[in-house]
């Protein structure tokens, strides 16, 4: 019973999660996993429209549930649904382990150590260990709590020494320790992720070149993070780590490796993935200058060595990625929030965003959103399921300085916000304040075409419509010099928007399964209205990492990246007509270095 409870409490706190899956299929108190293509698909891994989709959920980690059933006879909707049957089916899974290990069942907890690490399923012998350690941790402490449903469950503390010299008969790969790659000044180790939350790649060398690096923030401890990713059922993994209190850098994924981070398969083919120990909703106390310092040189070092832009159009929140396909734009994810603050942040990246002389040019130009933070006091509203910290107890308003600006229908502030089809699809509802509501803000850095101007309220094209945010004098803005402005090349069409660039169907050699590509169908980039690019046109493009070394396809349709609204979004290039802009009468003091 004690090395049950010890591992349940490590595997989900005791909790039941109702019946529903966690991460990738992750079932009930004993984290028994059953993941479907629809899991790996709305994932971090973003993997929606791909039709190879099978590959990434066929490891047998990810069908521990199907296991305990084999063991149990028990039909497999009751580990799902019933908390008795699924900590039966743990048990079951614990005691074959053993049975295989040692030929029986021993009374002794201390025998079970050998398939406590069998149960976290990762082949990496590290991993393994750190989660038995834990487990064993947990039973000689003891531990008790109150689960969410009100179960008071209390596992007594037991004095023992395992017998850990059990890991060497799972005969699991040593963990791997190539040297972190990382700016020498930092405090960097390497921690292998779980293979099943990554793939192998060989970037850029294989035709994938690295064009982002996504900020993320972790709504876990640090420890947290890296143990989430070593897990085998936890379906993502970012390629580095950083804590909050020093800095210090755990990376998990090589950057030439394709993590799961960004809930977008396209962009994870793209990018990098930095997450930050903190809690969104309380960003302003966790984000700490160490923290902030030491991913400042961790970017300009990755952005040096894969030729990515410093600027605000390549350094992207996860709250920037689109969301793939129409049913995963609400979904996703929101981080680092409203306290991170871009604008110090790219300061130390050495490309501030305020970089021109502040104001707003007439309708047509071009303007980055550039609030002074200390003095960008907004109000959000947290709710409890907001806040990782679980230090929200009732929804509450939260008014301190942030990185966004809202945006509303006409140029007042009683006006409604902006509202997103996607966050709001009730025909005439309005955006609202919440934490989590992404469609009504502009974000620090972002770039948008003037649409009009009203006294102290400047308007730009956003999202398809026209929004409208408090800028008086032009404080909020600072002029934007040479960027490239897209609108729709028939000047009575309207363009579609996408969340990912695959090939065309008919591009892919045989024998590899098409990813589908379909615009967002609540989305689009109407006659009469411009955005900005925020790079060259790429070629449409997709990656299979089995079939050794792994296999790029090329299409031969192009495809901008606009900042459409609070997130990115693609326009094909033949649907557009793309011109640069400039102001001459206004030109720039001094324009820092930009790769």
């Amino acid at each position: 019973m004690p090395v049950l409870l010890g591992v349940s409490y490590q595997e989900s706190l005791w909790e039941e999660h109702a019946g529903q899956y966690n991460t990738v299929g992750g079932y009930g108190p004993m984290n028994l996993t059953d993941a479907t293509v629809s899991m790996m698909a709305g994932g971090q891994s973003g993997a929606a429209g791909r039709a190879d989709l099978d590959t990434l959920t066929d490891d047998p980690s990810l069908h521990t549930l199907t296991a305990a059933a084999k063991l149990t006879k028990a039909p497999t909707a009751q580990l799902r649904t019933s908390d008795l049957q699924n900590i039966r089916g743990g048990a079951a899974l614990l005691a074959s382990y053993e049975k295989a290990l040692t030929g029986g069942t021993s009374a002794d907890p201390a025998q079970w150590y050998g398939a406590v690490a069998r149960y976290f399923q990762s082949p990496d012998a590290g991993a393994a260990k750190r989660f038995a350690d834990d487990v064993y941790a947990t039973i000689r402490t003891g531990v008790q709590r109150a689960t969410a449903d009100g179960q008071q469950v209390r596992l007594p503390a037991i004095s023992l020494q395992p017998a850990t010299g059990q890991l060497a008969l799972l005969r699991l790969r040593a963990s791997a320790s190539p040297s972190p790659d990382c700016p020498a000044e930092l405090d960097c180790q390497f921690v292998p992720a779980a293979t099943t939350n990554y793939q192998f790649a060989n970037r850029p060398s294989d035709g994938l070149d690295i064009r982002y690096i996504v900020i993320h923030d972790t709504e876990t401890t640090y420890q947290q993070a890296i143990d989430a990713f070593q897990n085998p059922a936890n379906g993502d993994a970012a390629n580095y780590v950083m804590r909050a209190a020093d800095g210090a850098v755990t990376q998990m994924v090589p950057a030439k490796d394709l993590a799961f981070h960004a809930g977008n398969y396209w962009f994870n083919m793209h990018s990098v993935g930095i997450e930050h120990e903190g809690f969104a909703a309380h960003g302003a106390t966790w984000y700490t200058q160490a923290q902030y310092r030491a991913t400042a040189d961790l970017v300009r070092y990755l952005a040096a060595k894969y030729d990515i832009p410093l600027d605000r159009q390549h350094i992207i929140g996860h709250d920037n990625v689109p969301g793939p396909v129409d049913g995963y734009v609400a979904g996703m994810h929101w981080d680092p929030g409203p306290y991170w603050d871009w604008a110090y942040f790219m300061r130390l990246v050495g490309s501030p965003v305020d970089w021109g002389p502040r104001g707003v040019g007439p309708v047509g130009s071009v303007v980055t959103i550039t609030p002074t933070f200390a003095h960008n006091v907004q109000t959000v509203r947290v709710c409890p399921a907001d806040d990782g910290s679980g230090a929200t107890t009732t929804c509450t308003d939260q008014t301190q300085p942030a990185n966004f600006l809202f945006v509303r229908t006409q140029p007042n502030a009683d006006a409604p916000l902006i509202t997103d089809p996607y966050l709001h699809p009730t025909a005439g509802s309005a955006g609202t304040v919440e934490i989590t509501d992404w469609g009504d803000t502009l974000s620090t850095g972002q770039q948008f075409v003037v649409a009009g101007r009203s006294g102290d309220w400047t308007a730009v094209w956003f999202g398809g419509q026209k929004a409208w945010f408090y800028n008086p004098h032009g404080r909020n803005t600072t002029l934007a010099f040479g960027a490239t402005v897209i609108s729709a090349a028939d000047a009575s069409s309207t363009v579609s928007v996408y969340g990912e660039g695959y090939p065309q169907p008919s591009e892919y050699p045989p024998g590899l399964a098409p990813s589908t590509e379909k615009p967002l169908s609540s989305y689009a980039l109407p006659a009469g209205q411009a955005y900005v690019a925020t790079a060259p046109p790429v070629p449409a493009d997709d990656f299979f990492a089995k079939n050794p070394p792994d296999t790029v396809v090329t299409g031969s349709e192009q495809f901008y990246t606009i900042q459409y609204n609070h997130r990115v979004a693609l326009v094909n290039a033949n649907d557009v007509s793309a011109n640069g802009t400039w102001f001459p009468d206004h030109p720039p003091a001094g324009r820092p270095h930009r790769r």
